[in-house]
């Protein structure tokens, strides 16, 4: 499988202090990537090394198949937004993107104005940027990243203090982006059940080391709702279970099954396994949300 952009031991070290720690990452054409971390695990640190803004200490990264100093002949197709936008307040918003469409060479008629019509601030006239909304200051800083027509957007915390109805307006716009010019975003948060919505791969940071990448199904079904069945004998456990109908089931380790289908047959699968010889060592509905996972897989609660 060909990727657009790979991580091969990516590492970023202050001092004795790695604040990022070879680091994996493997993302396609096409891909909504989300990186997860609690603040502070190193999302912005990797983001910066991707964007050209820090050098790795240690490892490298591939970039539309190139490697190392090729690299960066092709920083030209990465638009970014790292922290906050980089804008003018005393500006109007299109006085803004003209001066970024000359920065990177763009000289064609109209762009300014698609735009702003892009990320919805095609209304906004001659408002100075220092009055405008939270909100209409993130969109900004993505149609600043999309000048130039990138194929690769990556976006620091987008999201971040926005109100829901902002949150929803970013959402929109990074799909529509997403699906009509094929776009691939890798976007960071710590708000894993709002990037759950629009993110189709994870790779999930904690004091930065990548715990994990998956797709976005693997990541649901790890939460959905299920059974979570322990015996003393899972193989034939697996036996009762298909002769009852189930069909939807996952062994996980030597005594663990987990049923994804009738919920609510406990006691009818506890009494079909007792009828076989099998001894139910504990049986339990769950249903973990996505952040709990995340806070699951890292430990707790603090610094979220």
């Amino acid at each position: 499988m060909e990727y657009l952009l790979t991580t091969n031991g990516l590492t970023k070290q202050y001092g004795r202090h790695k604040a990022v720690n070879a680091v994996n990452l493997h993302i396609r054409q096409g891909d909504i990537y989300g990186l997860i971390g609690r603040n502070g695990a190193g999302k912005t640190t990797i983001l910066k090394m991707l964007s050209g803004l820090a050098a790795p200490t240690e490892g490298e990264f591939s970039l539309f198949g190139k490697t190392g100093r090729d690299s960066y002949e092709y920083m030209s197709r990465v638009g970014t937004l790292i922290e906050e936008p980089g804008i003018y307040p005393n500006m109007s918003a299109a006085e803004n993107l003209r001066l970024k469409c000359l920065a990177v060479g763009v000289r064609k008629k109209g762009t300014v104005d698609e735009l702003l019509r892009t990320v919805g601030l095609a209304d906004v006239g001659k408002k100075k940027v220092k009055k405008f909304s939270l909100g209409m200051k993130q969109r900004l800083g993505i149609a600043l990243a999309l000048a130039g027509n990138p194929d690769l957007v990556i976006l620091d915390e987008p999201i971040n203090g926005l109100d829901p109805q902002g949150i929803a307006e970013i959402r929109e716009t990074l799909l529509r982006l997403n699906k009509e010019k094929n776009i691939t975003f890798i976007i960071s948060s710590h708000i894993l059940e709002e990037l759950s919505k629009i993110a189709s791969n994870y790779g999930m940071i904690h004091d930065g080391v990548l715990l994990q990448e998956m797709t976005r199904e693997e990541l649901l079904s790890k939460c959905s709702e299920r059974i979570e069945l322990k015996t003393n004998d899972t193989r034939k456990a697996c036996t009762v279970l298909e002769g009852m109908g189930i069909e939807k089931y996952k062994v996980v380790d030597a005594d663990t099954i987990q049923i994804f289908e009738r919920l609510n047959d406990g006691g009818d699968i506890t009494m079909a396994l007792a009828g076989n010889g099998v001894k139910t060592m504990g049986i339990t509905v769950k249903n973990e949300a996505l952040e709990d996972y995340y806070l699951n897989l890292t430990g707790g609660t603090a610094n979220v």
